[in-house]
């Protein structure tokens, strides 16, 4: 037998009630993740003491991993190449917060319901540069809708903000009501604000061939003699 992680006991009238889990298995964006697993391998960076990692929904309907640290304060871009570099990418967390000290219950046990909640600027560790563009401000006002932050700066990454593959398909149909054209493979290769719109800008350069030329010249194409008609 698999077994789930799922609490649950019988009642009188034999029907079972739901009671929670034994563990710390999530389900975020479709995948099931071990937290401590992710603790685990956070754990082991110098510098860092403790580590707890939850799923937070801070915006509803968005479920994004969060890491509360202790220990030395590192640079977030640091911590995330470690955690990037040891772990699958469903399971690389979004947001990285420093602590003095984790919350602790009563007994000494980590509150995790008591980790408080992440500032706006933990979702984004780069130096903010204003998008440059008519295209660079058109994806940032795009980012900043779908993505739910405040501002979104030319270098900054579109996963590393919170964004998946569910919202990655949002946006490219967003993008294409903008008349902003790509296939959403290109987004996985140039993540960042600035990467997507240079994309999108020599895309925009490339000449497309009139409907009414091509017309013309079907009208004046012509068969060699020797091509004979094929019938199925």
């Amino acid at each position: 037998m698999y077994k789930t992680g799922d609490l649950a006991r019988w009642s009188a009238d034999g029907s079972l009630e739901y009671l929670g889990r034994n563990d710390f298995q999530v389900k975020v964006r479709g995948f099931r993740i071990e937290l401590e697993e992710i603790e685990t391998q956070l754990a082991q960076m110098e510098g860092v003491r403790e580590v707890a990692v939850v799923a937070r929904e801070d915006v509803p309907g968005e479920s994004r991993l969060v890491a509360y640290y202790t220990g030395v304060k590192l640079p977030t871009e640091r911590v995330r190449e470690h955690a990037k570099s040891s772990l699958p990418g469903y399971m690389v967390p979004t947001v990285y917060v420093y602590l003095d000290a984790l919350p602790l219950t009563p007994n000494g046990k980590l509150d995790r319901a008591a980790l408080p909640t992440p500032p706006e600027e933990a979702y984004s560790s780069r130096a903010y540069e204003e998008p440059q563009g008519a295209i660079e401000q058109t994806l940032a006002q795009l980012w900043s809708q779908l993505l739910k932050v405040d501002r979104v700066g030319r270098h900054d990454n579109f996963f590393e903000l919170g964004g998946h593959s569910l919202l990655a398909i949002t946006l490219i149909e967003r993008m294409r009501r903008e008349n902003l054209r790509v296939d959403i493979t290109l987004l996985f290769t140039a993540p960042t604000l600035a990467e997507l719109a240079e994309l999108l800008g020599t895309a925009s350069q490339e000449v497309e061939v009139p409907p009414n030329l091509i017309q013309d010249d079907w009208r004046e194409a012509t068969l060699e003699t020797d091509i004979e008609e094929l019938r199925l």
